[in-house]
């Protein structure tokens, strides 16, 4: 058990743990099960920043199928994550049109990774990467069983064949 980690978070599914929402209360991860959900952490002054655009795109394309983007910021890298829970609102909706739902702001690596990352970082990506996050936008894929199925690496954009493939075969 990590030190993020309480006797209520139980099971060893990503969505089992408990994480803030970014407006405020729970993110309630819990009500995603049985859905598929890409966790990706997410900066507002990083040059991968316009992903932002290709995650809103995934989401509303497949929302209806049962899938989900989850936000994940993290001002871990470089500081590109410095605003308040209420700046970062902001600028996701007014310059990318943000619908998909957001945590509150964490530590995705080190001695303050929040459990949701010490549950997601064991997982390789194709290249054999696991362990820690290496940038901002690095993906994760949740099936509908809770677990990892697939992992990206920052620079794989949202849209990429490799992703949507994966994706598609998730949702069935």
């Amino acid at each position: 058990m990590t030190t993020h980690e309480t006797e209520e978070t139980g099971g060893s599914s990503p969505l089992d743990v408990e994480i803030g929402a970014l407006g405020g209360g729970s993110a309630e991860l819990a009500r995603y099960a049985g859905q598929v959900v890409l966790v990706v952490n997410v900066a507002s002054k990083c040059g991968l920043t316009p992903q932002y655009a290709g995650l809103e795109r995934l989401h509303e394309q497949y929302a209806a199928k049962g899938f989900t983007v989850l936000g994940v910021p993290c001002n871990q890298f470089m500081g590109q994550e410095p605003g308040t829970s209420e700046e970062i609102a902001e600028f996701c909706s007014a310059t990318y049109g943000v619908t998909f739902p957001m945590t509150e702001k964490v530590e995705v690596n080190g001695e303050g990774r929040h459990a949701l990352y010490e549950r997601l970082t064991g997982f390789a990506d194709a290249e054999g990467h696991s362990g820690d996050v290496r940038w901002n936008f690095e993906k994760f894929l949740i099936g509908r069983d809770g677990e990892v199925v697939a992992r990206f690496s920052p620079q794989v954009e949202p849209e990429a064949a490799e992703l949507v493939a994966a994706l598609e075969g998730a949702l069935g």
